[in-house]
């Protein structure tokens, strides 16, 4: 039986029906995901398959080739639409269907030659003190250039640390930093032999292959539809793939954008954000499993839906990080897994000799929290006896594990109780009525008798840490959702998100940096252009026959050189994206807009940073700010190339 495309136009699309039953397809070819980076060939896919030939056709365009090979033009679709009015957006489709490569030298095959100067400014503030009538002696101190580098610390809300009265750390990706894709693989291996051996998984699913270059975090995934999407702020899917396969544009917006009488917010059932980077190792092994269901003849696969397939690999990963597949390999051999770090210790001792109360918020359990601590402290592994004192707990005041975040931070109900560090047992513990009953001085006292727990919630943390306003907390993670946005808009605490991508994303920014000038200035010329050819078309109902014909060539002409900045434009953008990434494109960008990923960091970190330790190059008295942010009217006001009309001016 062949594929058929009604079967997989009811996938993609999703109506009430397509989900009920699966579609069931055999006769057909895996194929391997794009052999970029690091991708390694899955041994179940047969020699010579190239997926980057794959890509989904639109509705009409299908219908039409049925006749002769559907699948042959399911293969080769490529179209590029106007529909939006955002007519740039085809350069990110083109991305998606053909990915640029880059050689070693770090240039593309093609690379576009841009003229750019950065200029050499002998004092960069000498106008404007002249001009506010300011003698700044210290000015002669600062030099020509400021340098930024990706150890800083960068400012979305400003925040004095010297206002802080205590700082909290979460451990996996913050304090603790991971070797890619060795940590990554244990939790990958150990979900493939959990589908196959527990689940009944066909067994060519132990040759799949993980590669974490192919996925980038702020992406979200529709369980449903088997596809991954790049959105941007306003909920505009910018970037769409089925599996490893790109979605054509007119298909994309069939299903994400025409046939909806309610815009999408992406936080519905079914639609999973990729907010930290564990989920990498879920979404590598979702696509292919729907490569296998997609393309090969496994009834097994054919009898789930792909929110079942998903579920159950959500499931398998999940349980390696709580029965040993994971933590058992770290404990084993920490020096693989884990990264030092020599600015650690001395940032969390120093935030304490400041006066600012630390603790340890994670959702890891006891013992993973043990080992991985342990090693980072003592830096190297130690014997179980070094473990079992677990001395690394004097950097902080506070110690608590399982905290089941994001639900620490919402539900007042949670119970806590109290480790014993020795061996990790757990002891009940009244928690808020044990800290009164205590009398002055309680939150002290109740810490003198342990300052381990596990669970509990938020009311329980702020009444150890004798704090009531969330202004005077702090909270670094690495989780967008679970550690930044829920801990600032259900509690008002502060934030700091960690991003460990944040290095390579300054590093290509910086090299692209005078072609995206080219782009934006282009970018503007279109603007212009179009804004002048509208004010010739409403001059034109009132110009005189000859006038009116003189101004329609004019604006013919305007529409001739707009299409050939819009084709040098769509080619410019879709180098620059991806110099980023070749698939997804920059991490924070969607189009011209902010990306989803990029406009939640900027409404909720309150700061951003590479990796925890940065912020112990600040001293505790140091006041971030933020570089101000412009509405597009002023935005435009402000270049040098414009003049403001006052239009209520007679």
């Amino acid at each position: 039986m062949t594929r058929t495309l009604f079967s997989l136009t009811a996938a993609l699309v999703g109506s009430s029906s397509a989900f009920t039953q699966s579609p069931s397809f055999s006769n057909a070819s895996f194929s391997n995901p794009p052999m970029t980076g690091t991708m390694q060939k899955n041994t179940f896919l047969p020699a010579g398959t190239d997926l980057t030939r794959r890509s989904f056709s639109t509705l009409s365009e299908s219908a039409s080739s049925q006749s002769s090979s559907p699948r042959h033009s399911m293969l080769f679709a490529k179209e590029m639409s106007t529909y939006d009015i955002d007519t740039d957006e085809n350069a990110e489709q083109s991305l998606a269907d053909n990915p640029i490569t880059y050689g070693a030298n770090g240039q593309p095959s093609s690379p576009q030659t841009v003229n750019g100067d950065a200029g050499n400014v002998a004092n960069r503030y000498s106008s404007v003190l002249e001009s506010m009538d300011l003698n700044i002696p210290s000015l002669k101190e600062l030099p020509s250039q400021r340098a930024i580098s990706s150890n800083d610390v960068f400012c979305n809300r400003e925040l004095r640390l010297d206002n802080i009265r205590a700082i909290g750390f979460d451990m996996d990706y913050t304090l603790a930093q991971y070797q890619q894709p060795n940590f990554d693989k244990l939790a990958f291996d150990g979900a493939k032999e959990k589908l196959v051996n527990s689940l009944g998984y066909p067994k060519e699913v132990l040759d799949f292959e993980y590669d974490h270059t192919y996925w980038v975090r702020g992406l979200i995934i529709d369980t449903a539809r088997g596809n991954f999407l790049k959105i941007d702020r306003h909920k505009y899917v910018r970037m769409a793939y089925h599996g490893f396969s790109p979605i054509s544009s007119n298909m994309r917006k069939q299903i994400y954008s025409k046939t909806f009488n309610k815009q999408p917010s992406f936080t519905e059932k079914g639609y999973v954000n990729m907010d930290t980077l564990f989920q990498h190792v879920d979404a590598h092994l979702f696509a292919l499993l729907v490569e296998m269901k997609d393309f090969g003849e496994h009834e097994f696969l054919d009898m789930r839906t792909y929110e079942e397939i998903y579920r159950q690999v959500r499931e398998c990963v999940d349980l390696c990080h709580r029965d040993g597949v994971i933590k058992d390999e770290v404990a084993r051999d920490p020096e693989k897994y884990l990264v030092l770090d020599d600015g650690l210790l001395p940032m969390l001792r120093q935030y304490r000799e400041n006066g600012i109360k630390v603790f340890l918020l994670t959702n890891s359990y006891w013992e993973y929290t043990s080992t991985a601590m342990n090693y980072l402290y003592h830096e190297k592994k130690v014997d179980e006896e070094t473990q079992k004192k677990n001395e690394w707990t004097e950097l902080f005041d506070l110690v608590v594990v399982g905290a089941c975040k994001p639900a620490y931070l919402k539900d007042p109900y949670l119970n806590l109780f109290r480790v014993e560090p020795e061996d990790g047992s757990l002891k009940n513990t009244d928690g808020l009525f044990e800290i009164e009953a205590l009398g002055e001085g309680g939150a002290e006292k109740f810490l003198e008798m342990g300052k381990c727990f596990q669970g509990g919630n938020w009311n329980h943390l702020q009444a150890m840490l004798e704090t009531t306003a969330g202004e005077e907390i702090i909270y670094v993670g690495d989780h967008l959702y679970a550690d930044v946005l829920r801990s600032k808009r259900a509690l008002g605490w502060r934030s700091c998100f960690i991003m460990p991508e944040l290095p390579e994303e300054m590093r290509i920014f910086n090299s692209q940096v005078d072609l995206r000038k080219s782009i934006m200035q282009l970018r503007s010329l279109r603007d212009e252009l179009g804004a002048y050819a509208d004010t010739m078309r409403l001059e034109m109902t009132k110009a005189s026959f000859s006038e009116s014909r003189a101004m329609e060539k004019k604006i013919e002409q305007i529409e001739e050189d707009d299409g050939k900045i819009k084709e040098k434009l769509s080619e410019a953008h879709r180098q620059y994206h991806s110099a980023f990434h070749p698939r997804w494109g920059q991490m924070f960008v969607a189009g011209y807009q902010d990306s989803r990923f990029g406009y939640f960091v900027k409404n909720y970190a309150c700061l951003y940073t590479s990796k925890a330790t940065n912020l112990g190059l600040a001293s505790a008295a140091r006041a971030f700010r933020t570089s101000g942010e412009l509405l597009p009217h002023d935005n435009m006001l402000s270049r040098p190339s414009t003049e403001f009309v006052d239009a209520e001016v007679e």
